[in-house]
């Protein structure tokens, strides 16, 4: 299924509708979609490399509305809607023991890895923010800066590179921004612990 969707999603970028759908894609995937934007955005920024910028914009502004999304179903509606979408990816266990140990630091850090390495995945920390009431305009600014930084260093990426890059960000750029951001979240704790 996961296959079939991520296939989908790539048959998108060649459509008219292509940049709508690239803010319909960012906007789900902060919320509760499973496949990522970039798969969307890679394709559109290689094929027009002069609107890479724009459409970095677009998948921005729409991914950070829905993140804005996934923090009001955190918010206001946990039980009866959040709590349900956890349990259809089979998130909820790993959400639970989350929000049992994470504060508000903790979340904001979360909030950044997750936006720019999908560490953890963006939905889960949108609706965890929410759940915990992380201050709203903190919540888009934070959102803003690591989904932003992301978009914006692909499309100059694939500006700067073109096609040759693509293979290399596909495969090998989200390793080594999982291992970055992997590294913050394990040096944090420590980091504050030595502070103490």
């Amino acid at each position: 299924m996961l296959r079939r969707l991520y296939d989908w999603t790539m048959s998108l970028a060649s459509r008219k509708s292509a940049e709508v759908w690239l803010a319909v894609i960012a906007f789900v995937e902060s919320s509760v979609f499973l496949v990522p934007a970039d798969v969307l955005f890679l394709p559109m920024a290689l094929a027009k490399p002069e609107r890479s910028y724009r459409y970095a914009l677009i998948a921005t502004v729409a991914s950070v509305l829905g993140g804005i999304a996934g923090w009001a179903l955190g918010y206001y509606a946990y039980e009866t809607v959040a709590r349900p979408i956890l349990e259809f990816y089979g998130k909820f266990e790993a959400f639970e023991q989350m929000k049992a140990y994470v504060t508000y630091e903790w979340i904001l850090l979360l909030l950044v890895t997750s936006g720019l390495a999908h560490l953890p995945p963006i939905k889960i920390v949108t609706i965890l923010s929410g759940v915990i009431h992380v201050n709203l305009g903190l919540f888009i600014v934070s959102a803003i800066v690591a989904r932003g930084a992301r978009f914006f260093f692909l499309a100059w990426l694939l500006r700067r590179y073109g096609e040759p890059i693509r293979d290399f960000i596909e495969k090998r750029l989200g390793q080594i921004v999982g291992v970055g951001a992997a590294a913050v979240l394990v040096l944090y704790p420590a980091y504050r612990y030595l502070a103490h």
